[in-house]
């Protein structure tokens, strides 16, 4: 073979790798949306890839996340849904509140949407049916916000003398008002008067204990608001400090230190939330998806933060929790 002709060869044969690499379909981008910090969703964010894993589906090695942190602030939900579909984003995980999954509706009726919050999916209006959703949006719920009466039964459980009870919510989330409604109810049931405060970000919670206690408040039940797990350490510091019975609507609260949870384990939606990622990036509709709900709701209970506050929790709650923490 001649010189020249081998030289044109080989240079042929090292482009084949490079030809190769040049056809290879580019990997496919999810937007993640959370109402959340990046450090306080950062568990939440595990678990989401987790399932996304079980699918097949590895961040950095067959699939990129474009993260998108509210920091709280449900005001720049809608600018961070609009920025992921400008994006061109193959699918948008809409995780942690229903105001994040609805910014996320209102932006794109073409891209598909998964979401993962508490409250309820058809009441908010984001599907119009659990088994067969509508249009471009599916997810899981962890349903927190119908649980709202069942914490404060478990709470007067506790303390069966209270006469008052705080309620900490986020008013702008929407989904808190059927929570608020849910907990008035119980209350009116079991004879309790029920204080409902506004907390929107950390720094409303010094004026919020102060007016708990200025109304002799007996207990407190908090609202399932995702943004109260960016100040979940102030939050169970405070009722450890002044004394004031808590309970709380995810396990987290109490791991940290707060008295009681009741719910489902969030981890668990999140998970479910990525494993319906990777089913529409195989070819699924989320139309053909329904919308799961929880199985089982725990009830936790930190033994150790109620010999701390001087309470004696009674035999027949010990026995009902799923959990103890000692």
């Amino acid at each position: 073979m001649r010189r020249r002709a081998f030289i044109t060869l080989l240079g042929g044969a090292a482009a084949w790798p490079l030809a190769a690499r040049a056809q290879q379909p580019a990997m496919p981008v999810v937007g993640f949306l959370s109402a959340r910090s990046s450090t306080s969703g950062a568990l939440m964010a595990a678990a989401f890839r987790q399932g996304l894993g079980e699918s097949g589906y590895v961040e950095g090695r067959n699939l990129m996340i474009e993260y998108r942190w509210a920091e709280g602030h449900y005001d720049r939900l809608a600018e961070l849904a609009d920025d992921l579909v400008r994006r061109e984003v193959a699918i948008i995980a809409a995780i942690s509140g229903t105001p994040a999954a609805l910014a996320a509706k209102a932006a794109t009726a073409t891209i598909p949407i998964v979401f993962g919050n508490g409250g309820d999916p058809l009441t908010s209006g984001l599907v119009t049916s659990l088994n067969r959703p509508s249009g471009n949006m599916t997810g899981v719920t962890f349903y927190t916000v119908a649980l709202a009466g069942k914490r404060l039964e478990l709470m007067r459980a506790l303390v069966p003398t209270a006469v008052a009870m705080g309620f900490l919510v986020n008013r702008n989330n929407p989904a808190e008002e059927p929570e608020i409604k849910d907990a008035e109810a119980a209350a009116r049931a079991h004879g309790v008067r029920l204080h409902v405060l506004n907390i929107t970000s950390e720094r409303d919670i010094d004026a919020a204990f102060a007016s708990l206690l200025e109304r002799r408040t007996d207990a407190l039940v908090v609202g399932s608001d995702p943004v109260f797990f960016g100040f979940s350490g102030k939050l169970v510091e405070l009722t450890t400090r002044h004394a004031i019975p808590a309970v709380y609507y995810a396990r987290e609260f109490a791991e940290v230190g707060g008295l009681m949870s009741y719910g489902s384990r969030q981890n668990d939606t999140y998970r479910q939330a990525g494993i319906y990622v990777g089913k529409i990036l195989q070819g699924a509709k989320p139309s053909d998806l329904p919308v799961m709900q929880p199985t089982k709701f725990e009830f936790v209970i930190n033994l150790k933060t109620a010999k701390a506050v001087g309470l004696q929790i009674p035999d027949k709650l010990l026995a009902l929790a799923d959990e103890v923490i000692e």
